[in-house]
Order: C-alpha cells, then structure tokens, then sequence
C-alpha cells in the first residue's frame, strides 16, 4: 500500500474522533433534554435528571475497559485494525439507541437496555481516541507532534458542532411533543451514515511506521497491559490527573449548563443550543493556537498557562450564569470551551510522549480515559447536587479545584516535547 499523504492521516485521525464524538454528545444532549422523561417518566423533573446523568456517567466507566481491550489489539495487532473496530462498535451501539423503545413499551427493561447499549458506546470510545492520536503523532516530525496531533483533538468540537445544530433543527423544526416522541432519535439514527464514511477512510490507510518497526523488530508484548502497568503506571496516574480539567470545563458547559439554562433560567432549548454552537466556536480556534504553541513553547508551559486561567474561570461560574443574560450565559460557555481546548489541544501529544511505542496504544488510551471517569463521568451529576445544596457557587468551586488538580500533574509529569519514544 502506497504511503499515506500527510492530508489523508490528518482527515482520517480527525474524521475518526469527530463521528465517534458526535455519537457520545448526541447522548449527551439527549439526557439533558429528554432521556429521563422517556426512560424514567415514572420519577419527578430532578430524578430524571439525576437518573439520565446517571447513565451517561455509565459510559465514562466503560471507557477505560474499551482502551484496555482496544489498547491491547492496537499495540499487539495493529493501530489500523483496532480503529475500524472501535468505530464499528461505536457506531452500532448509537444506532441502537436511536431504535430503543422507551419506558412506556418496554418497562424496566428499557433504561437497562439503555444502560447495557450506553456501555457499549464507552467501550467504543474508549479505544478511539488513543488509536487516532497515534494515527497522528506517529507519522510525525518531532517538531510537529502537537500540531499533528491537534486533528483528533478537533474532532470532539466538531463533533459537538454537529450534534448541537442537529437538536437545534430538531429544536426549530419539531414541537415539543413531536421532539420527546420521536425526534430526539434522528441524530442518534443518522450517525450510522457517518460511521460508513469514517470506516471507508480508516480501512484505505497504512499501518503507522512506530508499530510496523516494532512488529518487525519483535518488540511488542504478549499482554501489553502488564509491562504498562509495571513500569508506567505514573504516567497513566499523571496523564488521567491532568486531563480532568479538559472533561469537567466541557461537560460542565455543555451538559450541567444546558440542563441548567433550560430548566432554571427559563432560557428556550433552541436559544441555549444556538448560544452552545457560538462557544463550541471557540474551542475550534483555541484548538489549533494551543497546540501551535506546544510545539514552540513545549507542553509544560501552555498547559501550566491555560490550567491556570481554568482555576480563575470557576470564579466567574456563578455571577454569570446567575444573571440570566443570554450575553453573560454565552461569555461564560465560550470562556470555559475555549480553555478546554487550550487544555485540550497539547494532550494529542503530550500522552502519547509519556510510553513506549509497544505500550503507548493502551497507556495512552487508558490514561486519557481514567481522566474521562475522574473529570467528566459524574461531573453533571455532582454539579446538580452541589447547586441543589449550595447554589451556582459551589459547582464554580467545583470547576476551579478540578483546573487545580490538572495545574498539579502536569507539574508532577513535565515536559515532553523532546521526549525520544515516538
């Protein structure tokens, strides 16, 4: 097979991440707007919602068990092969959720369907993102590992995009009762299109150099999660710490404050969604400059730099969601998504430097999914139940002390941008 262009490795690190994205925030939305009315109708509006955050944190612990199998097959088998299947799965499970009947035809064991197909998708994302990420940096310069790993760093913003203007048609289009019926399936149903794309590129790629010389070299392990938790397991203890920050800045903006604007603000779902799709906007160009400048400056200092500035924004949480003002509520999500991806954007390299190439699929896989469980499973959860107990307050505290966490490990981890592994 003829050597990939540097354009299609970037498309296909990049479009792999943004379908897979797409899938797991289209749940996201949904369990903010309708997935405890139609799974768990029998429960008051705040146990919906706490019930539907439940199950989207479900995912979020199947997460590191994807990136321990997937990271297996990937650093034992191959990157190519392994990306195709965590697709595929991903993608299947989506489609099924889209198909499952609700609480009022199944009975309870609608939402444990749900829960079983919800696992499904974190086991799919969770062998992913490690794969695409290697997808990336190991067809790299050394002086370019950043900005080549940015592209499956910019698939979860476009993805969101996605997913955010397909329920905000959906919003426009639909009435109320129209949307909670049926409506809310279709960006669920459509992704099975998406993924038909995303496999047709993966399969059309080459096998990475790093592995294809591992390989050759006989230099792989049996079960290569053993040597990685021998001899690594502080950086996949480090890397899962420092990416708590990127989790709860997003799914505090996008899920506990969409829930929130829609619920107690009064603020229409349509208006939130469109004020989601101006921050994502954000994230976009904090993407690339972030990690533009993780090339020049190193890891350490921009992710030191913007972690700091993560700790202020919790500070601010509070009196701007407070004010009810759609320009104020808009500031606050496009500040939070633009540090995300200024937290974000440096970590397509800067896990992937921290192992071994026979060890780096699972490793950094499964450190980028530890934070996912850490940052983001129960980060909606937890701020429903600290604005109940102490108001916007507590969830801005909330924010500033996972930032603070993040701040510490890559402290504790360090530079990498010379590292020799890749």
């Amino acid at each position: 097979m003829h050597k990939p262009s540097t354009r299609h490795i970037a498309f296909a690190s990049f479009i792999g991440t943004a379908i897979e994205f797409y899938d797991f925030y289209i749940y996201a939305m949904a369990a903010a707007l309708v997935i405890g009315q139609v799974f768990f109708p029998a429960s008051d509006p705040a146990t919906q919602s706490l019930n539907a955050f439940l199950t989207f944190g479900i995912a979020f612990i199947a997460r590191p068990v994807g990136a321990i199998i997937f990271g297996h097959f990937g650093d034992k088998v191959g990157r190519k092969a392994t990306l195709a299947a965590s697709l595929l799965l991903m993608g299947i499970s989506t489609l099924l959720i889209g198909m499952l009947p609700g609480y009022g035809v199944l009975g309870i064991w609608a939402p444990i369907a749900l829960c079983i197909l919800r696992f499904g998708q974190g086991l799919g994302l969770g062998g992913e993102w490690g794969g695409a990420a290697l997808l990336a940096t190991e067809h790299a310069p050394e002086d370019k590992r950043a900005w080549f790993g940015m592209f499956p760093q910019l698939g979860p913003s476009v993805g969101f995009l996605l997913a955010t203007l397909s329920y905000l048609a959906l919003s426009i289009w639909l009435t109320d009762a129209e949307f909670k019926a049926w409506g809310w399936r279709l960006p669920f149903i459509i992704s099975a299109l998406l993924v038909a794309v995303g496999l047709y590129v993966r399969f059309k790629l080459a096998e990475t150099p790093a592995f294809t010389a591992a390989l050759a070299e006989n230099k792989t392990h049996e079960v290569p999660i053993k040597p990685l938790l021998k001899t690594h397991l502080r950086p996949v203890l480090l890397g899962a710490l420092a990416m708590v920050v990127c989790y709860n800045l997003f799914y505090t903006a996008t899920v506990f404050c969409l829930s929130y604007g829609t619920t107690m603000l009064g603020i229409a779902r349509a208006d939130f969604l469109g004020m989601l799709c101006v921050a994502i906007l954000f994230m976009t160009i904090a993407t690339p400059i972030s990690a533009k400048l993780s090339d020049h400056w190193g890891r350490k200092p921009v992710l030191l730099m913007s972690g700091a500035l993560a700790i202020l924004a919790g500070f601010v949480l509070a009196p701007l969601l407070m004010s009810g003002s759609v320009v104020q509520v808009t500031l606050f999500l496009s500040l939070a998504l633009f540090l995300m991806g200024a937290t974000f954007a440096p970590m397509g390299a800067y896990l992937p430097e921290q192992f071994p190439v026979a060890v780096r699929y699972t490793g950094a896989g499964l450190a980028y999914q530890l934070g996912g469980i850490l940052g983001a499973s129960l980060a909606p959860y937890i701020s429903q139940l600290l604005v109940t107990a102490g108001g916007l307050a507590w969830v801005g505290a909330y924010v500033s002390i996972a930032a603070a966490v993040s701040f510490f490990a890559v402290l504790l981890l360090g530079e990498s941008r010379r590292s020799e592994a890749l």
